[in-house]
């Protein structure tokens, strides 16, 4: 049965049509560790999105939590200093509590006077990184792009994708993160959040839950509250063991991924013509896509 739902999951076609087509090879990992929660906090501004939604937003600011993987996002009209001060102050610092390093491009939309003045208020050192630079800018940018693909999915009118924006992050923020080993949701609040599937269909946890006398209730979650610690503390020595171990280094000339001759994959070729939509939505216009399922992928990197 397990077996069967991962291979009705790959052949989903949304997943078929968005999914990445990775060309570059592999290149060394640079990992940046955060001390503790909430300490480390990267922010990068997602846009033009062309035709703008329904409100005029074509710009999405998103904010990452080095540690956990938190990711909180706004879409506005115009990304100004007044903005993205009024963002870091509201959905950062009154709301996760104020952090010790701020990680940020050199756009002048967040390098002004009011970002520095609220950074020199509450002694937040403000760190700038080169463009492109993914050694410090990575994680940012990786969740730009799972961001993105959440929503190219939910998305069914181009115009309208400011309203899945929340369903977006609760997705990205209750999903297993590669890196972590946990969902972000858990590693903050230190339980599981409830999904809206379910409400709709009642799962094993929430079934038990509500048969739990309410002292049992009480001391299981005093066990979750007391297991955070131990939780957040496996994931700086993962880091720390993922940041040694992984990095290899390769050419620009080298091959990073093959299958082997014992893969399976199914291939499905179609013409995609589409009208042009926001460049979260577009696939392409007048462009084949070549959609790969693989069902058993061998990864061998050289």
């Amino acid at each position: 049965m397990e077996r069967d739902c991962i291979d009705f999951v790959r052949r989903y076609i949304k997943c078929q049509v968005h999914g990445d087509v990775i060309r570059a090879p592999p290149t060394e990992l640079h990992t940046m560790i955060a001390p503790w929660p909430c300490s480390m906090w990267g922010m990068d501004v997602i846009g033009t999105i062309d035709p703008p939604i329904s409100n005029g937003h074509r710009f999405i600011l998103v904010a990452i939590e080095y540690f956990t993987k938190w990711v909180e996002a706004e879409s506005f009209k115009h990304v100004t200093k007044k903005v993205v001060a009024s963002f870091l102050r509201d959905h950062i610092i009154c709301r996760l509590g104020v952090p010790e390093t701020l990680i940020t491009d050199n756009a002048k939309n967040l390098n002004n006077d009011m970002v520095d003045g609220l950074c020199e208020q509450f002694k937040i050192r403000h760190r700038n990184f080169a463009i492109y630079r993914l050694q410090m800018s990575g994680a940012v940018e990786a969740a730009n792009k799972n961001l993105k693909k959440i929503i190219r999915k939910m998305t069914e009118k181009h115009r309208d994708w400011h309203e899945k924006l929340p369903y977006a992050l609760m997705a990205y923020r209750t999903s297993i993160r590669t890196s972590t080993g946990a969902t972000p949701y858990s590693l903050m609040y230190g339980i599981e959040a409830v999904l809206p599937a379910e409400v709709e269909i009642s799962s094993l946890c929430i079934l038990m839950e509500t048969k739990l006398e309410e002292a049992d209730w009480l001391k299981q979650r005093y066990e979750q509250m007391s297991l955070i610690d131990e939780k957040r503390l496996m994931l700086f020595v993962m880091a720390n063991v993922t940041k040694n171990a992984w990095p290899r280094p390769t050419t620009r000339k080298s091959i990073g991924v093959h299958l082997r001759k014992a893969t399976k994959y199914l291939n499905e070729f179609c013409q995609c013509r589409m009208r042009p939509k926001a460049n979260l939505l577009q696939i392409g216009k007048g462009h084949s896509l070549f959609k790969r399922c693989y069902l058993a992928a061998e990864h061998s990197f050289w």
